[in-house]
């Protein structure tokens, strides 16, 4: 008697206890609706709405930003210089235009002008006379040994191109990491909101059972001890019950990182969504990629990065070459004759070339050697890399599958554990068995019942492993 007095405050404590508590939200969150919420649904919020895939994003845009600034080396350049004699004896004065187009083949450029003179020059600018309505010029300057199939213009435009590359790679492997880390969250909410269940309806059982011995005690037919012992369980079962509801709330806290409105606002889930079963961590389903090592992000990294080392030193060994450029131009003055005379009038064809040779290079060399050095580096690293892909993969596929066999035994133990415990209760209710006895079975269901759910999350935890190690971007909600 004096026992069940010492429970009375424990009990009149029982509603605030097990009733669910309302999970939090963000000030200003929209209200969700309670349909289930599903592993697309946060995979979907997440691919749109994460911080870091934004970030990553907006870094791909800047590689884009420096791509356009080397694609600039190949603009049309226009120019115009003028000059006018303002004192002293001549009084010449010349206007001239220019635009310069470079050749995006060759390291040359084409070129064409225009200028007009009026006045005198003295002999040593004789070249300033154009007849009246000026000089028309075009030519061309085309690269024959150096420069001729790579230069450092064009090596720049690669190089920026494969900038792009990697930031949409690494973009690609924020956005796998992230999605990875959305399913683990997702799947770690749902399992605690599993537990939180199992527990409740243990709890549950107690409390209806509470009743029926209370009135058997009224009338005599079970001793009053039976009934401070149901009290005992409940409160130990209340404790699993609070506990298993802070860590949903936990849950919900690290699940609303990557679940977000539309504004990209982090939402709480509480309860209201949880998905009715165990069905919610099948996880995502990885598909069978024969070659999923050239899918994978940080290995394309690699390539790329080789790539541009090989483009380095592709221009280093441009440097050693000597420079043979065939230049040609064209020209003719339109208009009357001027005060240069008639020698300006007849069409001009003027061809040339310039020729360099390279004694002592060694910047070009040492420019060579560095680029095959890292170029070997870099080789090295993506082999290691594919190995350590094929072991990873390999790993977690032994891991899939030793965890999708413990999963069946738990599944066949949580049924066995079920059938002994509602058994015992029907031996219970017809006096057959004793109190002890019945919540032992209901403990066992329970806690059986609980590691299924674990075991269920761990498949679903490989699962999402593997996507991620394959880089199955359709599993992972990244294929828009």
């Amino acid at each position: 008697m004096i026992r069940s007095l010492l429970l009375l405050p424990l009990l009149a404590a029982a509603p605030v206890l097990s009733a669910p508590k309302a999970s939090p939200r963000e000030a200003g969150a929209p209200t969700l609706a309670s349909a289930p919420l599903t592993l697309d649904e946060v995979l979907r919020a997440s691919a749109r709405a994460a911080p870091q895939i934004i970030e990553a994003l907006a870094r791909e845009r800047a590689a884009e930003g420096r791509a356009l600034t080397a694609a600039g080396a190949f603009d049309t350049v226009f120019e115009v210089d003028g000059r006018s004699r303002a004192l002293g004896y001549y009084d010449g004065s010349i206007v001239s235009a220019r635009a310069t187009r470079p050749l995006e083949g060759n390291g040359g450029y084409l070129y064409g002008g225009y200028r007009v003179s009026r006045g005198d020059f003295p002999i040593y600018e004789d070249e300033y006379y154009t007849n009246r309505l000026g000089e028309l010029k075009v030519g061309a300057l085309y690269s024959l040994l150096r420069d001729r199939l790579v230069d450092e213009r064009r090596t720049r435009r690669t190089l920026a191109a494969g900038d792009i590359d990697i930031a949409r790679f690494e973009r690609e492997a924020v956005a796998i990491g992230v999605q990875r880390r959305a399913v683990d969250a997702y799947q770690n909410w749902v399992a605690n909101g599993l537990r939180l269940r199992a527990y409740r309806d243990l709890l549950d059982l107690s409390e209806n059972r509470r009743g029926a011995l209370a009135r058997q005690v009224q009338l005599g037919a079970r001793p009053e001890i039976l009934l401070a012992e149901n009290d005992q369980n409940l409160v130990r079962r209340r404790a699993l019950v609070v506990r298993a509801e802070g860590d949903f709330q936990a849950a919900a806290n690290a699940l609303s990182l990557y679940y977000r409105d539309e504004a990209g606002n982090r939402v709480l889930v509480g309860t209201e969504r949880l998905p009715a079963d165990a069905s919610a961590l099948a996880g995502v389903a990885a598909a069978a990629q024969a070659q999923f090592a050239q899918t994978r992000p940080d290995l394309q990294v690699l390539l790329a990065r080789i790539d541009q080392s090989a483009a380095r030193l592709a221009l280093a060994q441009n440097d050693l070459r000597p420079r043979l450029d065939l230049r040609g131009e064209v020209g003719k003055d339109v208009g009357d004759e001027g005060l240069g005379g008639r020698s300006r009038t007849p069409l001009e064809g003027i061809v040339g070339f310039r020729f360099s040779l390279p004694l002592q290079n060694r910047a070009a060399k040492g420019r060579i050697a560095e680029a095959r050095a890292e170029i070997d580096a870099l080789e090295a690293r993506s082999r290691f890399l594919r190995d350590q892909i094929a072991t990873e993969v390999e790993g977690i596929n032994i891991g899939v599958g030793a965890a999708e066999r413990l999963a069946g035994i738990a599944e066949q133990e949580r049924q066995l554990a079920e059938r002994l415990a509602a058994a015992e209760r029907r031996r219970f209710e017809l006096g057959s068995s004793d109190f002890f006895l019945v919540n032992q079975r209901e403990e066992t269901a329970t806690d059986a019942r609980v590691r299924l759910v674990d075991a269920q999350a761990r498949i679903a935890a490989a699962r999402a492993e593997l996507a991620a190690a394959t880089a199955d971007r359709t599993a992972l909600g990244l294929t828009q």
